[in-house]
């Protein structure tokens, strides 16, 4: 398999569409399989930080799609790449940025980032990440 399931998405409807609000989710369980040794998964952290427009990416689907990478052979770029997608298809965002943190491999760790849209400097910064503390294991900090 070479995608996850994109049709678990759902979003609701975003209550106030003409704020600028900045949303930031980490999954800190990120799995997919290793294209070369599909037996050996890759583990990692996915952060999503986004600017709604109309709508919001519900949490529980968005937990299913993400579960579902579970069986996909797919390396780190693509993954962190096919997120993006599937994610701007499912909410048309007004800016969003997946950043995919992935475990050591072999003694190497791989960071991917994508953004689609503009960030522009009305948006607010967030003071502090989730992420920070738990997108690596202590001894990679």
């Amino acid at each position: 398999m070479t995608s996850a399931n994109p049709s678990l998405l759902e979003v609701i409807e975003n209550e106030y569409p003409g704020r600028n609000t900045r949303l930031e989710i980490t999954s800190p369980e990120f799995t997919c399989l290793c294209p070369e040794k599909p037996e050996q998964p890759d583990f990692g952290t996915i952060i999503i930080e986004y600017v709604p427009d109309d709508h919001i990416i519900e949490l529980k689907s968005l937990k299913l799609y993400l579960g579902s990478y579970r069986d996909v052979e797919i390396y780190h770029e693509p993954a962190t790449n096919q997120i993006l997608d599937h994610l701007v298809e499912a909410c048309d965002p007004r800016w969003m940025r997946i950043t995919g943190q992935f475990n050591v491999r072999g003694g190497i760790t791989t960071d991917t980032a994508v953004e689609y849209g503009e960030l522009t400097d009305d948006i607010p910064e967030t003071r502090a990440s989730r992420a920070d503390n738990l997108s690596r294991t202590p001894s990679e900090r």
